[in-house]
């Protein structure tokens, strides 16, 4: 993007920096505190499991087309360093990622991260002296700026906040972040990888920026690269997704691109698993098992699990090979769940009185108003122009992605308090409440949402986890210690056995006679 329309429009490692640094300080504390599993769980929690099912739609499409971007750029950097079709090294790497998710699990992403992470680095700065040093490459110093920096013209200054903050705010609802948050240590140690991962976040991105710097002030007429009918520069559009490979291959020497080849790798992998594994234990724990299979054992959900990675990795195979562009689907995977995901996050974390009316309120216009807005990357047409469309070039000029994802918000907000006030003040008969989520709740349902809590959650804070026990987290003594003195202290000892139960066949650093 940097060689196409330069550093001021490469807005995606920025935007997902600061969001990092939002969830950090708005939304990481606060989710890791209540001891959830999934993003989804406060969802179905406050608005019920239809509710969050319909929910996990958006979070299932953004993991996908998030996937579906990475194993699209790793498809392009073996087609031009190895030669081999993109279709085939597409559905290679994705087979790759499948195969290690499948049998490890979240154990397997964690570890190979590490790895990956160190990989990425080096291998990009490896390639970094070679390119610049090589005779065809210009000067990329500040002098001669002008030529990969560039600027925002006017007419696009909408477009351009749309898009920043889709990326800030859209890049703060996902699985793939909270897995890291919901199994952190303690809350505080989730704040804290947050910010840090901001700052990782511009910093791994340094080296990609001088890459497509380099590309700029490269003459390409003087390299070995040949486009596929044998024309020289100008390098096509359709070819511009292939320049961090083309800079590797025919600016560096064969050793080095070899190196260059395995940092995208890493880099691929890295993120693959991690986004088929959110979305596929999303999937398994939300869905199947509250929706469909509330009695399932852990191994049922497990086995469920693996089979969704399946069909996550299938989905997003199919999206890199049919979207040509790698960059557009890097905003597409955020711009749903922007418009949809954020503003349902921010209610039920932040406003107490919001309810499943006002969520699915929400959650039907912000669908309607961004596909009424069209997607030219995915061939939808504008049926709503919005202000200072352009005809010409069939753009929505109006910061329309923005204003969806406030009209969905202030949807939520005066769809659920009204609905709140009059119920409760008796207006309309409970029996009106169709829902049953405000004054004509059964029982059965109150009974439920206790159980559902009680699963999801420890009964009391602990001094050791900085928050509620994550029953997927290991336990330890102090945690036990925690439970007896909370028992003893209220009298709860059918409630200390039904806790200890829950982690039955759960890792422990307790023996099992003191359990």
């Amino acid at each position: 993007y940097i060689y196409k329309d330069g550093l001021l429009w490469c807005q995606a490692p920025f935007g997902y920096a600061l969001s990092l640094l939002f969830g950090g300080l708005f939304f990481a504390e606060k989710m890791r505190t209540e001891g959830y599993v999934t993003m989804l769980d406060p969802f179905q929690l406050k608005y019920g499991q239809r509710m969050g099912g319909l929910l996990y739609i958006p979070a299932l499409l953004g993991e996908v087309f998030w996937t579906a971007a990475i194993l699209a750029a790793l498809g392009a950097t073996i087609s031009v360093i190895i030669d081999i079709d993109v279709k085939t090294s597409i559905i290679v790497s994705a087979c790759i990622a499948v195969f290690y998710t499948l049998f490890g699990g979240l154990y397997s992403v964690a570890y190979t991260d590490v790895v990956q992470l160190f990989c990425i680095f080096f291998g990009l700065w490896v390639t970094i002296p070679f390119a610049m040093t090589n005779p065809n490459v210009g000067d990329i110093s500040v002098n001669a700026s002008a030529m990969w920096i560039k600027s925002v013209d006017r007419q696009y200054t909408g477009v351009y906040l749309d898009g920043m903050l889709l990326l800030i705010f859209g890049g703060i609802p996902w699985q793939v972040y909270f897995q890291r948050v919901l199994s952190a240590k303690s809350a505080f140690n989730a704040k804290i990888l947050s910010y840090v991962a901001g700052v990782g976040c511009v910093v791994m991105a340094i080296p990609s920026i001088l890459i497509g710097a380099i590309a700029t002030n490269t003459d390409w007429n003087n390299t070995d690269y040949t486009l596929r009918d044998h024309r020289k520069f100008p390098i096509p559009e359709e070819d511009m997704n292939l320049i961090l490979p083309m800079v590797m291959q025919y600016l560096t020497p064969p050793w080095v691109s070899f190196f260059g080849l395995g940092a995208v790798s890493a880099a691929v992998m890295s993120s693959a698993d991690s986004s088929i594994l959110s979305a596929s234990s999303m999937f398994a724990r939300n869905i199947y098992k509250l929706l469909f299979r509330q009695q399932s054992s852990e191994q049922e959900i497990v086995n469920v699990m693996r089979v969704s990675i399946f069909g996550v990795g299938i989905l997003a195979t199919i999206m890199a090979i049919m979207v040509d562009s790698i960059y557009m689907l890097w905003y597409l995977c955020s711009d749903l769940v922007y418009v949809i995901l954020f503003p349902q996050l921010v209610s039920v974390i932040y406003l107490k009185g919001t309810n499943t009316y006002g969520s699915l309120g929400g959650f039907v216009i912000g669908w309607f108003f961004r596909l009424m807005g069209g997607e030219s990357s995915m061939g939808i047409p504008a049926v709503m122009k919005y202000p200072w469309y352009d005809k010409e070039t069939n753009t929505q000029l109006f910061p329309f992605k923005t204003f969806c994802m406030l009209l969905s918000f202030s949807s939520i907000i005066l769809i659920s308090y009204p609905l709140k006030y009059v119920f409760e003040h008796g207006l309309i008969p409970p029996k009106y409440d169709v829902f049953m989520c405000i004054v004509n709740v059964p029982e059965e349902t109150i009974a439920l949402a206790s159980n559902k809590m009680s699963e999801l959650t420890a009964m009391t804070p602990t001094e050791v986890n900085g928050g509620k026990i994550n029953p997927a987290l290991k336990f330890s003594q102090d945690d036990l210690l925690a439970v007896e003195k909370f028992a003893a202290k209220n009298g709860k000892d059918g409630e200390k056995t039904n806790f200890l139960s829950s982690y039955e066949g759960v890792e422990s650093d307790v023996p099992k006679e003191s359990s």
